[in-house]
């Protein structure tokens, strides 16, 4: 078969399996889709690969869409009640450095790939990240992803038994909603320029970092938003889930499978840190139970935000809660990775 061939199949089927993840509603599902393809194609010895350039611009465009949820009244909340954000973030972020230091020290994951892998930041943006600090990118993946779905199942879970049923929210998604030529145009200054002086700096995870802080301070100084289209951000996770997921090897899908039980034991003492810190914040703060399990919970802050959307909830304190977090992570994540791994001496487990 072909390379174009190998290309066709990997769309086509890659189309399939998140329209199918999609209709099940599972967080990340355009992502997930492609990269689970991707790793389908790569497994079984096909060579193919995304563009650094392509994979850049993904890069670029996820950067827009994390500053896009930093909105004024969520930032208003962090800093009118800060030490409870930043107590409650430094307790799971600390939890989630011991638990990747244990997974490291027990040659579960090699390197600082398990410390990324824990992270409890956006997991897109902590995958994207963690190449640029000497982590494995597709045992990251694989690692914050599967913590993603099962935080995420959870989550929906105990909603749903607290307040019911979710509203339906699987009416059609518009894919190319009206948008104006400015916001396309800002748009595509902050991708193509942040990946550029990126590059030309040589900025570790610069592609992504630049995009955001620019849309943040043309959002924040002078309300302008870049324009991020449903169809525009599917290429783009697309561009990242192929990235990742045709990195991978036998030898890398089977390690994961036999690291999942330790990962899944991680996952659980990382969730039942998160709802020792959502019962102080209940019995310290009154702030009602569901509210504080949301946003102590370590999943994908969007994920998080479309089940507080969608229950009576304080939506405004979890969202803030959960974006404290993503920003400490983002600023303190490099820093703290490579201490941790400079303290530790331990070597990973044989290469793969």
């Amino acid at each position: 078969m072909t390379s174009s061939r190998h290309w066709l199949a990997l769309c086509m089927g890659s189309a399939l399996l998140s329209a199918a993840l999609l209709a099940l509603h599972v967080p990340a599902a355009v992502l997930l889709g492609c990269m689970v393809c991707a790793i389908a194609v790569a497994v079984r010895g096909t060579t193919l690969a995304v563009p650094r350039t392509l994979f850049g611009w993904g890069q670029g465009l996820l950067g827009c869409l994390m500053a896009h949820s930093l909105q004024p009244q969520h930032l208003g909340t962090v800093v009118q009640s800060w030490p409870v954000f930043l107590g409650a973030t430094l307790l799971l972020i600390a939890a989630s450095t011991g638990l990747g230091w244990w997974l490291t020290r027990r040659q579960v994951m090699p390197g600082t790939t398990a410390l990324w892998g824990m992270a409890p930041g956006a997991a897109t943006a902590m995958v994207v990240m963690s190449e640029s600090f000497g982590a494995d990118v597709r045992l990251v993946a694989f690692m914050q992803y599967t913590r993603v779905v099962v935080v995420t199942l959870v989550a929906a879970l105990v909603t749903r038994a607290v307040v019911g049923p979710l509203p339906d929210s699987a009416s059609a998604i518009p894919w190319w909603p009206p948008t104006a030529p400015q916001a396309l145009a800002l748009t595509a200054a902050l991708v193509l320029g942040g990946h550029a002086l990126a590059q030309r700096l040589n900025l570790a995870g610069g592609s992504m970092v630049l995009p955001l802080v620019a849309a943040a301070l043309v959002q924040g100084l002078w309300d302008w938003t870049p324009a991020l289209p449903p169809a525009l951000m599917a290429l783009a996770y697309a561009a990242i889930g192929w990235s990742v997921g045709l990195r991978f090897t036998r030898g890398i899908a089977l390690h994961a499978l036999r690291a999942l039980p330790q990962v899944l034991l991680s996952i659980a003492l990382l969730m039942g840190v998160g709802l020792a810190t959502g019962t102080a914040l209940v019995l310290t703060t009154g702030l009602d139970a569901l509210s504080a399990f949301l946003a102590t919970c370590p999943g994908g802050a969007d994920s998080m935000a479309v089940i507080a959307a969608t229950s009576a909830v304080d939506t405004g304190f979890v969202m803030a809660m959960q974006l404290a977090r993503f920003l400490v992570v983002l600023v303190a994540g490099p820093a703290v990775t490579r201490r941790v791994a400079q303290g530790s001496a331990q070597a990973g487990p044989p290469p793969l």
